[in-house]
């Protein structure tokens, strides 16, 4: 039966060039679709208005890619232009779809803050950023968005980038023991501290990390030495001459 059903299947199955044909119209179909220009406007005029109501707090009101309204804030704006958009009546931005930052060391506040609110009163969505350093902590929105725990928790345990007011600021995806933060530019990709269980000890312990020479495999070979039997054939020089062709016929 179930031959029956594969045999079946074989002789209607679609060519390898029938699906790169499908798959190059279906990727064709997915690129971005032109930005309506009444959308760029009412989303402009929107982040205008916000801009209007908190002056103190915004300080730039920009559009990404035609249809994506970002407003800067100082970080003392995090919160009351949280609570203002998602109290408002004309934004009702009650979803916090996430957060997440950005490290760049060359900046006087190298770490940027991104939040991203959805609307689905109005099917819109809009971008917060903000800015702060190592030392200067950020108000927490977990009393305005309770999804903002465990993204505040990871941006604290992979950024060091404190949070005021958390309810329960411990690391998410580290260890409690863990040093550093390893999604700053400047953490070395190989760690501080390495981990390993000990025997006499019965448990996992952590050590400073120790990279020993005799642990180091240096190999400078072609990969294909290990198959002796797929390598190219020499010539042999005892049978042939200095430029002269090798004898086919053996």
């Amino acid at each position: 039966m179930f031959g029956a059903v594969l045999k079946g299947a074989s002789r209607t199955a679609p060519s390898l060039r029938v699906l790169m044909r499908n798959g190059s119209r279906r990727a064709a179909s997915l690129k971005r679709t032109p930005v309506d220009p009444a959308v760029t406007d009412r989303l402009r005029n929107f982040g205008q208005y916000v801009s209007e109501c908190v002056p103190r707090y915004v300080q730039q009101v920009q559009m990404q890619h035609g249809d994506e309204l970002e407003l800067f804030l100082h970080p003392d704006g995090v919160l009351p232009v949280a609570m203002f958009l998602k109290d408002h009546q004309n934004a009702q931005f009650k979803s916090l779809s996430d957060i997440t930052a950005i490290d760049v060391p060359g900046r006087p506040y190298r770490f940027e803050i991104i939040y991203n609110l959805l609307s689905v009163a109005y099917n819109s969505r809009i971008r917060l950023r903000t800015y702060t350093d190592e030392l200067t902590p950020i108000e927490s929105i977990v009393s305005v968005y309770k999804a903002a725990d465990w993204y505040e928790r990871e941006i604290w345990d992979m950024y060091g980038v404190f949070f005021a007011n958390h309810p329960d600021l411990r690391r998410v995806l580290t260890d409690y023991g863990f040093e550093g933060h390893p999604l700053r530019k400047d953490f070395p990709l190989s760690g501080f501290v390495e981990i390993r269980y000990d025997d006499e000890l019965q448990k996992i312990v952590q050590e400073p990390v120790e990279l020993a020479q005799e642990f180091r495999k240096f190999d400078l070979e072609s990969p294909w030495e290990q198959f002796p039997q797929f390598r190219t054939p020499l010539l042999d020089n005892s049978t042939t001459s200095a430029g002269e062709a090798p004898d086919k016929s053996k």
